[in-house]
């Protein structure tokens, strides 16, 4: 590793027998037998020399080592003695600089004390003085001084926390506590005597020293400012309770406005007599609101149980409609301006600001959610007193929204379908929009009463008429085929005897089959985001009880059955040009001409049809390609059948057909944009179906039109072109050739020698690989093949 050499001698597995060998490999070579070993004696003599050479010049190594080693060991001496040197000249100085920085420490020291003795002189004295100023102030009720004095006087005397071991300092303390709880004591009385607890009548009012009364509470223990607040909203309630007691006829439900009247006035007298006396952080308004609403909260339960069978869902939509009234400006944040009116009215503005109707669209369902906003402080206080007796408005909006559905059924029988009209594209039906604006009312309606179960009772119900909405007015409006089956179907529509009519949909019934459809889809978005409105009103701990997968997935079904009525309908409309294409003399055809009639009728149904369906579903434009998609997947195999029943074909016949399908592929690739003065690219997934089954159908052609002799080169032929292992469809290829049956029989025989064997662990009833035979195989093959010819002859 140390010399890399390339000789052999030096290799660590050296075999001398072989390297003789190598050496003399050949009888002639022996004649060279003396120069080799004059060659090898001269390299023994080379090595010999070298190993001498390199003893004798290692007999002074290790004497020299030592020597180095004593030189080493001498200079670490030396580097160790200069180190305690500088550490012992670093130890001086030290102590050096300690003897000079002492005197500057003890300063240092001495200044820190003496300034902090200053300044808690200064703030003794201040704390002295604060305390003997505030005691006078509160003995003369100045309280605008002793607002601000007391608040300093606090701060003041937390710099002494540490210094309460001190008596003067405990001294101090105390007396600030016996001031203050002396302010909290006349502060109250004051009001007190301002503000009377008995009676109903208030001799006093509003002053500055009851203002300023109000800034000193503020320092003081919250105790205080409680139970001023306490004590002035009951004496301002108090007129309440005895105006609406529950023998009092203005205390029933009926007359619920009265209350509201009452206290707007009570709220705008407070604000022009007391508004600027109580700070504005104290909400003072909002409280009052708020205790209002519980004293409204208990009488109102009071007066239910008392007269629940007075209690109908007119009187509590009167009842709610007027603990949410806009005009109390309590109740209501200010509403920012909102966009024009439309039809979806589930999806918010970007203010976050909810209306009756906003437009739909589907990029917002895209966008992410916005973080929910607070709940109002005033949301469930009466309310949560109809929350047992809500279930007589549950019952209510279901008779209602029952007699809706019915509305809509007659007005859409009275009305009729909606008129064609290709420049709106597939209009959405009227009907569901106001379904949805009515549910949205229900939903805002109840929620403002209950989160709670009345929410999950109510989505019941919407999900009920949902599925009558989807049954009874889209799907019982699709138009009906002369099927006798009850289904979707439209087979009996086709008529097998030549150039007949089959019953086509007219241009109403294809509109209304695509407004049906972008109806469906609407309500399929609309009722998702009906959901997630749902689950934001209701409890966290009931959200997972809503779910609208069953409703959304019944839009499906109406979407996919109307889908499936177009492809049908134009389906129906190609077969008896296909029927006509079977039933030709394709081996009478004597020359190839442009392409034949029942091209031209089958393209005539597709123009007739796809711009009128492609229009009207302008706005769904997914499901336009679905129609595409599945027309194709429909067409496509159908007319291959029916291209295995022109038989027998002659070369012409088949070049005819090729012609005609290549003009079929080229149609069916145009089909989305056919009749379009706006050209697109169809979609890719489409494309990648008509190309690969109508390629099926030209290489069917290609196959009848190769000659069938030799027939191993015509097995093949058809091997490589259909790559189909089915015996049933090269049946049909011979069939179509015009074979007779003891040809069929031997092409047979020789398609199933030549099919690939399947592969390992197969059933092989699937489709077989292609790839190359073994040698073996192939001679087993060669051999029944020779037999064959010879059994043939």
């Amino acid at each position: 590793q140390v010399f890399p050499s390339q000789d052999p001698l030096d290799r660590a597995d050296f075999n001398a027998v072989e390297y003789i060998n190598a050496l003399f490999p050949t009888e002639q070579s022996l004649a060279n037998i003396d120069e080799v070993v004059n060659k090898i004696r001269l390299k023994i003599r080379r090595l010999d020399d070298n190993i001498r050479t390199v003893v004798r010049g290692q007999t002074n190594v290790g004497q020299d080592g030592r020597q180095a080693l004593e030189e080493a060991q001498k200079a670490i001496q030396q580097l160790f003695g200069k180190i305690k040197d500088i550490k012992d000249k670093a130890e001086k100085s030290e102590q050096m600089v300690k003897e000079i920085t002492r005197d500057i420490k003890q300063l240092d020291h001495a200044k820190r004390h003496l300034t902090t003795s200053i300044t808690t002189l200064n703030h003794l004295h201040m704390l002295a003085g604060g305390v003997d100023s505030l005691e006078a102030m509160t003995r003369r009720r100045q309280y605008g001084e002793v607002a601000n004095l007391l608040q300093g006087v606090v701060n003041v005397l937390e710099h002494f926390n540490k210094y309460m071991g001190i008596p003067q300092i405990r001294q101090l303390s105390e007396r600030v506590k016996a001031a203050q709880n002396e302010l909290g004591q006349q502060i109250l009385a004051d009001f007190e005597e301002a503000f009377p607890s008995q009676g109903t009548k208030r001799t006093g009012g509003p002053s500055n020293v009851l203002r300023d009364a109000c800034l000193v509470a503020n320092v003081l223990d919250p105790r205080i400012k409680q139970e001023i607040i306490k004590k002035f909203i009951k004496q301002h309630l108090s007129e309440y309770l005895v105006l609406f007691q529950e023998n009092q006829d203005v205390a029933w439900l009926d007359k619920i406005d009265r209350r509201y009247a009452w206290i707007k006035r009570q709220l705008v007298d407070y604000e022009e007599k007391y508004g600027r006396m109580f700070p504005a952080e104290w909400c003072m308004t909002e409280r009052i609101a708020v205790d209002f609403c519980h004293i409204t909260r208990l009488l109102g339960s009071a007066l239910k149980g008392s007269g629940e069978q007075n209690v109908d869902s007119a009187l509590c939509q009167r009842a709610q409609k007027w603990l949410f009234s806009e005009e109390l400006p309590l109740f209501q944040q200010k509403k920012p301006e909102v966009p024009p009116p439309s039809t979806n009215p589930f999806l918010e503005d970007e203010t976050g600001a909810e209306t009756d109707e906003i437009v739909m669209e589907k990029s917002d369902t895209d966008k992410p959610k916005k973080p929910k906003v607070p709940d109002n402080p005033f949301h469930g206080i009466v309310s949560k007193c109809f929350e047992p007796h809500l279930y007589v408005y549950i019952e209510s909006q279901d008779k209602n929204l029952g007699e809706l559905i019915d509305r809509f059924v007659a007005d859409f029988k009275a009305q009729g379908p909606p008129k064609p009209n290709v420049d709106e594209g597939g209009a959405v039906l009227p009907s569901c929009a106001d379904l949805f604006v009515y549910y949205k009312k229900c939903m805002v309606q109840c929620s403002q009463l209950s989160t709670g179960e009345p929410m999950i009772a109510l989505t019941t119900i919407f999900q009920k008429y949902l599925r009558e909405y989807a049954w009874k007015i889209l799907s019982g409006n699709l138009p009906k085929t002369t099927s006798s089956s009850g289904g979707l179907t439209i087979t009996s529509l086709l008529k097998e005897k030549e150039g007949s009519e089959v019953a086509k949909f007219t241009l109403e019934e294809l509109c209304l089959i695509c407004s049906i459809l972008s109806t469906a889809e609407y309500c399929l978005a609309t009722t998702q985001q009906l959901e997630e409105k749902l689950k934001e009103k209701v409890d966290t701990s009931l959200m997972e009880r809503i779910n609208l997968t069953g409703e959304m997935d019944t839009f499906s079904i109406v979407i996919s059955n109307s889908i499936q009525l177009l492809v049908q309908d134009l389906d129906a409309a190609c077969d008896p040009a296909l029927t006509a294409m079977s039933k030709m003399q394709w081996q009478n055809v004597e020359h190839v001409g442009d392409q034949s009639p029942y091209v031209t009728s089958v393209i005539l149904h597709i123009k007739q049809n796809v711009p009128i369906i492609r229009d009207n579903l302008a706005s769904t434009r997914k499901y336009f390609t679905q129609f595409c998609i599945k027309f194709a997947n429909s067409f496509i195999p159908k007319f291959i059948n029916h291209l295995f029943k022109c038989k027998p074909i002659s070369m012409v016949g088949a070049e005819q057909l090729l012609l005609d399908t290549h003009s079929l592929k080229m149609v069916l690739l145009d089909l989305p944009s056919i009749g379009s003065q706006v050209v697109r690219k169809a979609p890719a997934s489409y494309t990648k179906i008509v190309v690969k089954g109508m390629t099926r159908a030209e290489m069917i052609l290609k196959v009848v039109m190769a000659p069938h002799e030799p027939p191993v080169v015509f097995v093949d032929n058809y091997i490589k072109l259909l790559a189909d292992c089915s015996t049933d469809t090269f049946q049909k290829i011979l069939d179509m050739k015009g074979l007779k049956r003891s040809e069929q029989s031997s092409m047979l025989d020789l398609f199933r020698l030549r099919l690939p064997a399947p592969p390992p662990g197969g059933d092989g009833s699937g489709s077989l690989s292609l790839s190359a035979p073994t040698p073996e195989q192939e001679s087993s093959r060669i051999r029944k093949l020779e037999k064959l010819i010879k059994k043939r002859l």
